[in-house]
């Protein structure tokens, strides 16, 4: 063999020898790239308007939930998780476009929103046809997770309509003595939502309403509608609605001079509720999914910590308001990561198959096992509810004032 050939072999071998030793660099590069690569979860609410507060307050829960989650290492072999968030503004409309930017731009795996019921209503299409799994942490209208598609992928930890309405009902029967209550309610899909679960609850319960009314978002006089429940024997009114028109309920009955106690979905808990009411805010008792007032578990401790360590305004359980926009938001995130996990993937439907083999987590709210499974998608039961009013502008259990 010549020396020219032995120099062909050799230089073949360094070739060979390059080429594997890049291809070898190439794939751990490409590994690394794809271990750093963050898990998207995207959040639309309202970050803007009366229901701001409540917008924020679900951001916050989220955070809290991802920062504990990425100090553990971060989910499938190192990934961190990255929240992206944007502004519905309460609109359908907008809810829409936001979603389709999260889920076609942005990638996310798992899509967390819809404050509002009409949003959400909106948006629950849209993930079902594309296979990204939603949590709804507030919105409670009974349709969002009984949607009615197969395969489902909206799942909620959060009040849902239906047992709120028995629970409205339960409660003013026992605080109040209810006999003839009447519904003010918003008139849209929560609105509607609502009046079919609260007729529901009556019929079991063989009870008669005084009448229905309803109002429109943008209404700042309620008087009408609520003269005639009074002509009606109304003895206690149920009212359906978001912080503003809820304020504009309360103004309405004060310029009426009734005084008739008020029973409430929790919209008034989602922002400037007693700015926006007045005095009489604090009369209004409505429904909660958790407190930070009162003693706490070792997560709520944790939580609180957490939230005031992050977020300097915080000083205490007062600021963290409303309580379940954090709550709802930091027990969802812990369970869709759970999900996550039980995939092994960010592949959509994994990860709402993935939900379904969640056995057991122990968060803030309470210690869910196996909390969703296939044609139960709502997490939080109606023994997981408490009552609720504002006390010196703070969200305080029925009947507490420290």
């Amino acid at each position: 063999m010549t020396r020219k050939t032995n120099g062909h072999l050799a230089l073949a071998s360094r070739r060979t020898l390059l080429a594997g030793t890049a291809a070898l660099l190439a794939a751990v590069w490409s590994g690394a790239v794809v271990a750093a690569e963050p898990i998207k979860i995207g959040l639309i609410t309202a970050l803007s308007g009366q229901s701001a507060l409540a917008g924020e307050a679900i951001s916050r829960g989220l955070q809290v939930a991802i920062d504990e989650i990425n100090a553990k290492g971060g989910l499938l072999g190192g990934r961190q998780l990255e929240l992206v968030r944007r502004d519905d503004e309460s609109n359908p409309a907008k809810g829409v476009l936001a979603t389709r930017e999260l889920i076609f731009r942005e990638k996310v795996t798992v899509l967390f929103g819809g404050l509002d019921t009409p949003v959400s209503m909106a948006i629950v299409p849209l993930v079902n046809q594309e296979k990204v799994p939603f949590v709804g942490p507030w919105a409670a209208g009974t349709a969002i997770t009984k949607n009615g598609a197969n395969p489902n992928f909206a799942f909620r930890v959060s009040a849902v309509d239906e047992i709120v309405n028995v629970g409205m009902l339960a409660y003013a029967q026992k605080t109040f003595k209810t006999t003839k209550p009447g519904m003010i309610l918003i008139n849209n899909p929560w609105g509607e939502s609502n009046e079919k679960g609260l007729k529901a609850a009556l019929a079991a319960k063989g009870v008669t309403a005084a009448g229905i009314e309803k109002f429109e978002g943008s209404d700042v006089d309620m008087v009408p509608q609520l003269t005639r429940l009074k002509a009606a024997g109304a003895d206690t009114l149920f009212l359906v609605a978001n912080v503003g028109p809820s304020a504009q309920v309360v103004k309405s009955l004060d310029r009426m001079g009734w005084k008739v106690p008020i029973v409430s979905h929790w919209g008034p808990a989602g922002g400037r509720f007693t700015e926006l009411a007045g005095p009489s805010g604090k009369d209004v008792h409505f429904v909660q999914t958790y407190s930070f007032f009162g003693k706490q578990g070792p997560v709520g401790e944790r939580v609180i910590k957490a939230v005031m360590t992050k977020y300097p305004a915080v000083k205490g359980p007062g600021d963290i308001t409303p309580a379940v926009g954090v709550a709802n938001a930091y027990d969802g995130m812990h369970l869709a990561a759970l999900a996550i996990t039980a995939a092994g993937s960010t592949e959509g439907n994994a990860v709402r198959q993935g939900f379904y083999k969640i056995e057991r987590y122990e968060g803030l709210i309470k210690t869910y096992v196996k909390p969703f499974a296939d044609g139960r998608h709502d997490a939080v039961g109606p023994e997981d509810y408490v009552w609720a009013q504002f006390i010196d502008n703070r969200i305080l259990p029925v009947g507490m004032v420290n």
